[in-house]
């Protein structure tokens, strides 16, 4: 048995899901003819309260849409050190947008409105035009932090005042609704642009979604096509999408759950310096040290547990719909029986 904590994109799709897969109605979407896509796009709007959305093959590929939709080459978005944008995007940002960033120095990936209204440019020339703030949540390298509401109500008042777009990460958005107790409308009432994800905590194979107004969306199918993402007949991976939202909403929590059951052994490890506070389905920490992480991997791979290295001496586990209860009690006896000679 192999208990893969790499990430939650390691899920394979159920019986039910495939089944839910087969049974789809399709159609051409580069037409706009997939009925399944559209049910899809037309049922995220709503849940969302935006004018429309569009079926993406990627996250990546749904914010870097974003950013091309909200700036012009040459000017300068504001987000936190740890985005995923910024880390995990191969640099498109600057590929295909042409624009800079000024990174904020947050607190697990999230950060106030005052440092943004700090981090915005002065409006002369030999500035580069701050024109986006982008915002991820939950938080990835974070530790699957949640945004306090608040706190984003309070940075769209300075994106208000400044005339700054407004976009919104939301990879793991739903594993943040569930814990917060959100909804999704609260969200779509102050982004100007969303991505969400179906390929993690939700289990889907394949993809995501842009969401914004109908002008912005209108010209976001353009971007799509621009950057290779029009797809034929994708009712088949829509149809996953759409089977998770009935499925796989309310079993997070379980997720949630197990990950803090994994933090509480971790605590008790006397290998163990810190764990970031767990609020979600990921679990990052730090070994002593006196204790190699490459040597602490190795160890866990000969019992058949995956995990990664985050960098800066942190590493990460994720809790996932393939993550089993037969395997979160093998991992906790795994890991309470480690032990290190100093």
């Amino acid at each position: 048995m192999t208990i893969d904590l790499r990430s939650d994109t390691v899920t394979k799709p159920s019986t039910e899901m495939l089944n839910a897969m087969m049974a789809a109605k399709v159609g051409d979407d580069v037409f706009r003819e997939d009925p399944t896509v559209r049910e899809l796009e037309e049922r995220v709007a709503a849940l969302f309260g935006m004018d429309r959305a569009l079926f993406f093959p990627s996250g990546t590929m749904a914010n870097q849409t974003a950013i091309k939709l909200h700036t012009q080459p040459g000017e300068q978005l504001i987000c936190d050190k740890y985005a995923h944008v910024y880390n995990y995007e191969s640099g498109g940002l600057s590929f295909n947008s042409g624009v800079s960033c000024k990174l904020i120095d947050g607190e697990k990936g999230m950060f106030t409105a005052k440092q943004v209204s700090d981090a915005i440019n002065p409006s002369e020339y030999w500035y580069a035009k701050t024109s986006m703030v982008e915002i991820e949540n939950t938080t990835n390298k974070g530790g699957g932090a949640c945004w306090d509401f608040q706190e984003i109500l309070n940075i769209k008042e300075v994106c208000n005042r400044h005339d700054l777009r407004f976009h919104l990460d939301g990879a793991r958005i739903w594993n943040a609704l569930v814990a917060k107790n959100e909804s999704a409308r609260q969200y779509g009432d102050i982004f100007d642009s969303i991505s969400v994800c179906f390929s993690k905590g939700l289990g889907c194979p394949v993809g995501s979604i842009l969401l914004g107004d109908e002008v912005k969306m209108q010209q976001a199918l353009r971007i799509r096509k621009v950057f290779g993402g029009n797809m034929r007949q994708a009712g088949y991976l829509a149809a996953a999408a759409l089977f998770a939202l009935d499925n796989n909403m309310e079993r997070l929590e379980e997720d949630h759950r197990k990950a803090k059951e994994i933090g509480a052994v971790l605590g008790r490890l006397p290998v163990v310096k810190s764990i970031d506070p767990i609020e979600t389905n990921i679990v990052i920490f730090e070994l002593k040290d006196t204790i190699d992480e490459l040597e602490f991997i190795k160890l866990l791979d000969s019992q058949n547990v995956q995990i990664i290295a985050m960098g800066g001496g942190k590493l990460r586990m994720v809790t996932h719909l393939d993550y089993t209860q037969t395997m979160h009690e093998r991992l906790l006896a795994i890991l309470s029986s480690i032990t290190f000679d100093d």
